[in-house]
């Protein structure tokens, strides 16, 4: 890509998560449920003297997407890495009920979730974790209607029980700067050491959890520039491509078989994790 290219595309990663909901829905169509001007901020982050957020660090968008009914789950991780509490949780696992439900009646409606998130709020523990259960039985539910697509551009990346939300999307789509894993570089670092993982080489970090490696390795589906029209035309694509006849998670087997080759004995490249999964998984 040119100079000329890069400073006229329309970056996704710079856009907030309110912006990122209006760039994918049909213009005009958003309108947003549980707002910041309804305030329902996190009772348990004003306990501990933490300024809260009026949305609570999360958007739900309703609109329609090439005309069809769509729910926007866009996660800010610029508030608290984009944590998942109570009640940030309680409004992506809500509006995905909702969409299911929707789906039962007769009415088709899609979900589109937008991460960047480290994962559960730590000063809201056992409640942020019951929120991401309640958002992975969600994704279940809802999947089995109409495709539900995850999205992680960057700069947070997907980290903690957000990952393993966003593995059980029909789709998932990323960008070269984006990074999933169930652990962050840090985490690993502190409890494994930096000889298992050096948490400040930027280069392993992307090597082996960056989008162009986990979609190599066919954890995620597809890997686009950061470019807001090409995420919405990726988008759409996955969503006429319809419900997967698989999803990844329902082929847990497969992905067990390629790791058991993996030797622990020794640290393997990110080259070697690529080749494992790529072989095995089709």
């Amino acid at each position: 890509m040119s100079i000329e290219q890069l400073l006229q595309r329309d970056s996704f990663i710079e856009r907030g998560a309110r912006n990122r909901a209006r760039a994918l829905l049909d213009e005009s169509s958003m309108r947003e449920l549980v707002s910041s001007f309804d305030r329902v901020t996190s009772p348990w982050l004003a306990q501990q003297k933490i300024v809260t957020q009026a949305d609570d660090g999360v958007i739900v968008a309703k609109g329609a997407l090439d005309g069809i009914a769509t729910v926007v789950l866009a996660i800010e991780g610029a508030f608290q890495g984009g944590s998942m509490g109570e009640v940030g949780g309680a409004k992506i696992a809500g509006a995905l009920e909702l969409a299911a439900r929707d789906n039962r009646n007769g009415k088709p409606t899609q979900a589109v979730i937008l991460f960047e998130t480290g994962g559960v709020r730590l000063q809201e523990a056992n409640l942020g974790l019951a929120a991401i259960a309640e958002i992975q039985s969600a994704i279940v539910d809802l999947r089995r209607y109409r495709p539900v697509i995850g999205v992680s551009a960057g700069t947070v990346g997907c980290y903690g029980g957000m990952s393993i939300a966003a593995g059980l999307c029909s789709y998932l789509v990323l960008t070269r700067e984006a990074r999933l894993g169930l652990n962050g570089p840090q985490v690993i670092e502190q409890e494994a050491g930096v000889a298992e993982f050096d948490s400040r080489n930027r280069a392993l970090i992307w090597g082996l959890t960056g989008g162009e490696q986990r979609v190599a390795a066919h954890l995620a589906d597809a890997l686009v520039d950061d470019d807001t029209k090409q995420v919405r035309a990726t988008i759409l694509d996955l969503f006429r491509a319809g419900v997967p006849p698989t999803h990844r998670s329902e082929r847990y087997a497969d992905f067990l078989a390629s790791l058991a080759q993996v030797d622990t004995a020794q640290q393997p490249s990110a080259q070697d994790v690529r080749g494992i999964y790529g072989k095995g998984i089709a």
